[in-house]
């Protein structure tokens, strides 16, 4: 009975469920699910107010000045790569290498005072009251001190300073120094060019590849230049010893390709160090060969000349006569070594004769003495030339008769010394006026872009003169064995307090070679020489001649011109 029971008590337990029970399971699935839902909205709610609160905070960080914007914009300027500037032949000129600069978080630091007084045990020579400004404002960010050696970055992180970091940056370094600094230029804290051709890469689309955001991590093509270091390097050399032998207080130096326009080695002394330039923005560190504006005194007859025997006005075999001085009106024109005799067309350029000069111009007439020097390039701002430090030549407003006398052998006009060996290479290779560069150009680029300023005849005639000028004239001093050198003294008497001061000069050589084949000029300008020891002149042809032949020994080689001693004492024939 009792089996019994228990057995009926089994199978009614074992019996599947009824529907109440299913009932019940039902309304618990429901609530498992709703709590599941619930918790799930909770988090999203939780997870978007903390996206809105830390998207606040970058948005405050970075409007206040010093934030985030900032930093970010900091970060992107100094941070971006400037190509290598490499000279024809490969040599570095200019390079970018990282440094490390010392940054604050002034929202972090802890305590001013002893940070400072840690900070200053590596870096006694901080600013105190500007970093304790710095370090006590509300920003978030600032600069501390840029470009630090790594001795230092190596000390101020032993020291361990809550909210003080480092930062590597890009520093512009200039393995030659101040070499070819005035043609380099320089770039400033921000690695940002501010003069020469760091500038101009700038100006020319570098400024806005950085802007951008590009240029931050690939390595930029290196930039070629025209200029050949040796060269270079060889003109400031010689340059040095010109100022130290004539006691002047400045000299300047080109050597330019006659048929390319290519700069192969300028110099202006006394320069700068790109890598430390507290001397750039002193008045006696302008590049004088662009930037600077002279009265080139006789070499200007070089210019005359060539008018006159192009315009056809004047032949090679016409004389003039030098015997007396020219008067108009309170003026009168003489010459410095006068010969007071008949002088013919090549004597007035070897004697240099002022007068003899003053009457072939007088034969073109003053509007075509103002044309020629016009189409020239001697009147008007250089136009493409690469560096941003270029001067605009000053004349007369009103060209009078005294004007273009005067202008004729050089006083009453000034132009830049570059300009100067433009318009001379023009006259040497055939006529051809070329621009000006310094970066590579082939003959074929440069005769598209060429214009014809005298006729074939014309440039023969010259270098026929220059070459007389260097046998017979004012620059024997400029004679270097192997090569034909020619060319044309200048000293002009410098302007003081509005008058012309004898016992301060401008002194200039304007030369090419070799003669019979030209392939460069040779410009060299010494400024307030002094007569060498032991001897009483300070002329052109006592001081810039002798500099040219320098410059010409040491460089034609590197030029790749070779010497040729066959026909070392005869000038160039032309036909008259």
């Amino acid at each position: 009975m009792i089996s019994n029971l228990l057995n009926k008590f089994r199978n009614k337990q074992s019996k599947p469920a009824t529907g109440r029970s299913i009932a019940l399971e039902g309304t618990q699935k429901a609530r498992t699910q709703q709590a599941g839902n619930r918790i799930v909205i909770v988090m999203g709610t939780i997870g978007l107010i903390y996206s809105v609160l830390v998207g606040k905070l970058i948005w405050l960080g970075m409007q206040e000045e010093g934030g985030l914007a900032s930093r970010l914009s900091v970060d992107r300027s100094t941070s971006a790569i400037r190509p290598k500037l490499v000279d024809r032949n490969g040599q570095i000129l200019a390079m970018d290498i990282k440094m490390a600069s010392l940054f604050a978080e002034p929202r972090r630091i802890v305590d001013v005072d002893e940070t400072m007084e840690l900070l200053t045990t590596v870096l006694p020579n901080l600013n105190y009251k500007k970093t304790f400004r710095k370090l006590s404002s509300k920003a978030g960010f600032v600069w501390i001190k840029r470009e630090m050696t790594p001795k230092q970055q190596n000390e101020i992180l032993a020291l361990g300073i809550p909210g003080i970091g480092f930062r590597n940056e890009n520093r512009r370094f200039y393995p030659g120094g101040p070499v070819a600094s005035h043609i380099l230029g320089l770039v400033n804290i921000d690695n940002k060019g501010i003069a020469g051709i760091e500038k101009y890469l700038d100006d020319n689309g570098l400024a806005d590849l950085h802007k951008a955001g590009f240029a931050v991590k690939q390595e930029l093509k290196p930039v070629k230049m025209a200029i050949d270091l040796r060269v270079q390097y060889a003109i400031r050399d010689e340059l040095s010893k010109a100022i130290k032998r004539y006691r002047a207080i400045a000299a300047a130096a080109v050597v330019m390709d006659v048929n390319t326009g290519e700069i192969r080695g300028m110099v202006s002394l006394p320069d700068y160090n790109p890598n430390n330039p507290v001397d750039a923005a002193k008045s006696d560190r302008l590049n004088r060969m662009s930037a600077g504006l002279f009265e080139m005194g006789s070499t200007f007859k070089t210019f005359t000349t060539a008018m006159a025997l192009d315009s056809g006005l004047v032949k090679i075999q016409d004389k003039f006569d030098a015997r007396k001085p020219i008067k108009i009106a309170r003026y009168k024109i003489t010459d410095f070594h006068g010969k007071r005799r008949i002088l013919s067309v090549p004597e007035i350029f070897i004697y240099s004769s002022n007068i003899g000069t003053a009457k072939m111009a007088d034969k073109v007439g003053i509007k075509g003495h103002k044309e020629f020097l016009t189409r020239m390039g001697l009147l008007t701002r250089m136009k493409g030339f690469e560096l941003p430090e270029i001067a605009k030549p000053t004349q007369p407003k009103k060209w009078k008769k005294i004007n273009s006398i005067t202008i004729s052998f050089g006083h009453g006009v000034s132009t830049t010394p570059l300009q100067t060996a433009m318009a001379a290479a023009a006259l040497m290779n055939g006529g051809k006026l070329i621009p000006p560069t310094l970066f590579p150009r082939t003959k074929e680029e440069a005769d598209k872009i060429a214009t014809r300023v005298v006729s074939e005849k014309t440039s023969s005639l010259m270098r026929y003169l220059f070459r007389l000028n260097v046998l017979k004239g004012s620059g024997r001093k400029s004679e270097v064995q192997g090569y034909l050198v020619g060319g044309k003294t200048g000293t002009a008497e410098k302007v003081v307090n509005g008058r012309y001061s004898r016992a301060k000069r401008f002194n200039a050589f304007l030369s090419a070679f070799p003669l019979d084949n030209p392939q460069y000029v040779v410009l060299v300008i010494v400024d307030e020489p002094k007569p060498e020891k032991g001897n009483r002149y300070a002329t052109a042809g006592w001081n810039a001649a002798p500099t040219v032949k320098a410059i010409i020994s040491r460089t034609g080689p590197m030029l790749g011109v070779q010497p040729d001693f066959s026909e070392q004492n005869t000038a160039i024939l032309s036909s008259y």
